[in-house]
C-alpha cells in the first residue's frame, strides 16, 4: 500500500504489533465502508476495533478521497483498501470477493457508514424531491446495508458469526428541517436493521444502528442549518454538551464486541439524552 504516513492524523493510542493477546477484538477480521476522513465516524470506529487487536479492510468512494483512506488504513497496518461503488452489485460482489480472499474466507465484523442525498435536497422542502434522486438517496442510505450484509452472510457464517453496524439518526424518526429525503433513507435503515437481524440471527449474526447526535463530519457539513441545529441540541440535550466521532466510536465498538453478544436489531443512541425529549 503506497503512500506515507499523513502527519496530522493522530496516532492510535497503542502499538499495533504489542496488542494484548486478550484484546477485545483480537483475531477479528471486519470490513469498514465509510471512511472519508479522520473526523469520519466510520474512523473512529475503526481506530478502537484496531486498537482492541481486529485486522480491517476499507473501501473508499472515489479518487478523491482515495489517498486519505489510505494513508488512514496504513496506520492500522490494513490488508486491503479497495474502491467500492455501493450502487454496484457487481463492485460490491467483487468487493466481498477480495474481502474474503484477505481474511481466508471469513468474516467478522462490518461497519456500514455510507449515506448520501443530492445537497440540493438537504436545502428546500422534502415535498419537491425527484423521483430519480429519493431513489438514489435510498439506495445509497439504505438498500446499500442490505446488499452488503447479503455478501457478508456466507463469510461471517464461516466464521461461526459475526456483527453488522450501521449508522443513523433520529431524523428517521422524527421530522428533521432540512433532513428530508435523508430522513426518509434513515427510517429504510432503521427497519432493514430489524429484519437483517431476523434474517442472520439464525446463523449468529447480529446487526445493530448507532443513533449519533449532531458531529462535524464532512457529510453534515452538506446539511443547511448544520451550526443551528448543534445550538439547538445541545440546549435541549439532558446533558447539555455535544458529541464527537469518538463517542460514537466506542458505542459503535460496544455493539461490535462479545460483549453485546445478545444485543441485535437495536439502535444504541448516543446523543447526550436528546432522543427523549419532547421539546
Amino acid at each position: 500500500m503506497g503512500g506515507a504516513r499523513a502527519s496530522n492524523v493522530p496516532e492510535i493510542s497503542k502499538d499495533l504489533d504489542s496488542r494484548p493477546v486478550d484484546a477485545p477484538f483480537a483475531g477479528k477480521r471486519g470490513l469498514v465502508l465509510g471512511v472519508a476522513n479522520r473526523r469520519s465516524i466510520a474512523w473512529a470506529i475503526a481506530k478502537r476495533l484496531a486498537e482492541g487487536g481486529a485486522s480491517l479492510a476499507f473501501t473508499y468512494q472515489g479518487e478523491r478521497i482515495e489517498k486519505g483512506v489510505r494513508e488512514l488504513a496504513e496506520i492500522v497496518e490494513s490488508p486491503l483498501v479497495t474502491a467500492c461503488d455501493v450502487r454496484s452489485d457487481e463492485d460490491l460482489e467483487r468487493v466481498f470477493g477480495e474481502v474474503g480472499e484477505a481474511f481466508g474466507g471469513e468474516l467478522d465484523l462490518l461497519v456500514h457508514s455510507v449515506a448520501y442525498a443530492a445537497a440540493e435536497d438537504l436545502e428546500g422542502r422534502f415535498t419537491d424531491t425527484p423521483r430519480d434522486r429519493f431513489w438514489m438517496a435510498l439506495d445509497v442510505s439504505a438498500y446499500s446495508l442490505v446488499a452488503c450484509a447479503r455478501l457478508a452472510e456466507p463469510l461471517m457464517e464461516a466464521a461461526g458469526g459475526g456483527s453488522i453496524l450501521t449508522m443513523t439518526y433520529l431524523g428517521g424518526e422524527r421530522a428533521v428541517p432540512h433532513y428530508n429525503v435523508m430522513g426518509v433513507a434513515k427510517a429504510t435503515l432503521d427497519s432493514s436493521v430489524r429484519y437483517l437481524a431476523w434474517d442472520l440471527g439464525q446463523k449468529n449474526i447480529r446487526v445493530n444502528a448507532v443513533s449519533a447526535g449532531p458531529v462535524r463530519t464532512l457529510a453534515a457539513r452538506s446539511i443547511a442549518g448544520f451550526p443551528t441545529m448543534e445550538s439547538l441540541f445541545e440546549e435541549r440535550a439532558p446533558l447539555h454538551r455535544p458529541i464527537d466521532a469518538d463517542d460514537v466510536g466506542a458505542a459503535g465498538a460496544y455493539l461490535l464486541s462479545d460483549d453485546a453478544h445478545n444485543v441485535t436489531a437495536t439502535t444504541l443512541y448516543v446523543d447526550a439524552g436528546y432522543h427523549a425529549m419532547g421539546m
